[in-house]
């Protein structure tokens, strides 16, 4: 293979390699085919907070600030930016620029999109990342009206944000998906607007959704950079199983396999490797499983960090997953760290049982009575093999049974929400380059990413006093003590730092991976050879 690279430039990884899969196959058109994997619990950029649903929204929408090729922050939908002397106001003079049915983007949609994520009433999981905007917090509590939040569109072209205190990642946040507008004009009068009439500011729009079947995008041509977008059309299938869509990969039914939308068949993976058309990236993410605080046995913290401990990460590393991951004993990624922390030892087998009978004794229970717990995880073969490798660990170290529970990926995530577990997967990824992002999420118990109900008045305490202090280096030291206790308390198990895996065809060209696991396509194009 020839003229494999990839290039990791701040954090954003640039993409351009070959494969020998599919060179028969010449494509006609400027269009790119993926697997999405499955159907994405909602388009609405209010209310995503998964990777599936992001990805389709990072594609068809567009923020104040997005980042580009080399990782850096540019103006996107906004064309100039004012932040105060104190950094705490900041405002946003926005381009001229259209939805794709034609109506005038404007800063009214930003201040209705992002007020109406703040309404007591409305669901989103992400409304904490919010909350560093003055009266947020207070508004989404019901405190305050939604008048009084800092969140002003001064005419049709100029916002204005005020926040609670100077915050560092302010910027970072608004190139995310959350911080996208919505159409005022339609969200107004459609309720289910994103099923009846999508429309988008950003470089591709939507022309079809067949539900758990395929979506499929269209470039934008109200899109204000259009000349900037040589892809004319982008596919999603939606293939759960990986052995099917590696099939399709090398029948070139598709041009990318793998991350960020999927995972390749661990079995594939030393062929791939001895062929060198596996690419790996970095993802500022961790796999973990989350422990249910409010449901008995792990309402007690001794039987949370004795099945924790129990587990072999580096086991589940070189003998399931095959991807060079990196064991994880803390929460928060090396990438937004710079450095590795830990705060426990791998596979503390003496530790765990120690902590198992602690555990046992504050229950009053015996080890004979300790119930058996259940496991549950989205449909995902890796995903149940990690689970069958754990569930045998657990076995034989604590002596404890687990039933394994797997559901699909939208009804998964409900149940989740709902509190209806014991034991849940779920993987973290990073929005911004700051360690708050994965903090935050346990800092509030009405979170609806804190799937643990785990609350404790001082890490939330030390979080507080990270927002308010202005030296970095001191906020950092501050997160760091949040963490370490949060470790401590053992509301989750992190398992291993995510990394990438990807192959794709040759004729593929410019698409990005970003350290966050954002699919850009921008820059993409097809490679036509008449």
């Amino acid at each position: 293979m020839r003229n494999c690279i990839v290039v990791c430039l701040l954090g954003v990884l640039a993409v351009i390699g070959c494969t020998k899969k599919g060179a028969a196959y010449r494509p006609k058109m400027q269009e790119l085919r993926f697997n999405l994997k499955t159907e994405p619990p909602t388009l609405d950029p209010r209310k995503s907070s998964d990777i599936t649903s992001f990805t389709i929204i990072n594609l068809c929408f567009e923020g104040l600030l997005r980042s580009n090729e080399v990782g850096e922050l540019t103006l996107a939908a906004a064309e100039h930016m004012e932040i105060s002397e104190d950094q705490m106001r900041y405002t946003f003079t926005l381009r001229d620029a259209l939805w794709s049915d034609g109506e005038k983007v404007t800063a009214y949609d930003f201040e209705k999109s992002w007020k109406t994520v703040l309404d007591p009433a409305f669901p989103c999981d992400f409304v904490t990342n919010f909350y560093v905007i003055k009266h947020a917090k207070a508004a989404k509590a019901g405190r305050c009206s939604l008048e009084e939040v800092g969140i002003v569109a001064l005419d049709e072209k100029t916002l204005q944000i005020d926040l609670e205190h100077p915050a560092s990642y302010f910027l970072s946040s608004l190139a995310g998906g959350y911080f996208m507008p919505t159409p005022s004009h339609l969200t107004e009068k459609y309720t289910h607007w994103t099923d009846t009439h999508y429309v988008a500011n950003g470089p591709f729009f939507l022309t079809q959704h067949k539900d758990h079947h395929s979506i499929s995008l269209q470039k934008n041509p109200f899109y204000w950079d259009q000349k900037s977008i040589r892809l004319e059309k982008v596919s999603f299938a939606m293939i759960e199983d990986e052995t099917t869509e590696l099939s399709m990969f090398e029948n070139a039914e598709l041009d990318w396999a793998g991350s960020p939308l999927s995972n390749l068949p661990t079995e594939a993976l030393p062929s791939l490797v001895k062929n060198k058309t596996l690419q790996r990236y970095d993802i500022a993410g961790t796999y973990s499983y989350m422990f249910n605080t409010t449901v008995f046995p792990f309402t007690n913290k001794h039987i949370r960090q004795a099945f924790s401990l129990a587990i072999n990460r580096q086991e589940i590393i070189s003998d399931v997953t095959q991807m060079h991951q990196l064991a994880a004993t803390s929460l928060v990624p090396p990438l937004l760290w710079g450095k590795v922390t830990s705060y426990f030892q791998d596979a503390s087998s003496a530790q765990a049982r120690t902590y198992f009978e602690m555990g046992l004794n504050e229950l009053g229970i015996t080890r004979e009575e300790f119930p058996s717990v259940s496991l549950s995880y989205n449909s995902s073969s890796i995903h149940h093999k990690i689970a069958q490798a754990i569930q045998q660990q657990w076995r034989s170290t604590l002596g404890v049974e687990v039933k394994l529970s797997n559901k699909e990926w939208k009804v998964f995530l409900g149940e989740m929400r709902q509190g209806k577990f014991q034991i849940g997967r779920m993987g973290s990824i990073a929005e911004i380059n700051d360690p708050i992002s994965f903090l935050d999420q346990y800092r509030y118990l009405s979170s609806n990413l804190n799937y643990s109900h785990w609350n404790n008045p001082h890490f939330s305490e030390l979080l507080e006093q990270a927002d308010l202090t202005g030296d970095q280096e001191k906020r950092l030291a501050l997160l760091s003590q949040a963490e370490k206790l949060l470790i401590e308390e053992m509301p989750m198990a992190p398992i291993y730092f995510y990394t990438g895996s990807y192959i794709k065809q040759p004729y593929v060209k410019g698409v990005r991976v970003s350290a966050f696991n954002q699919l850009d396509l921008k820059g993409a194009y097809v490679e036509i050879n008449d």
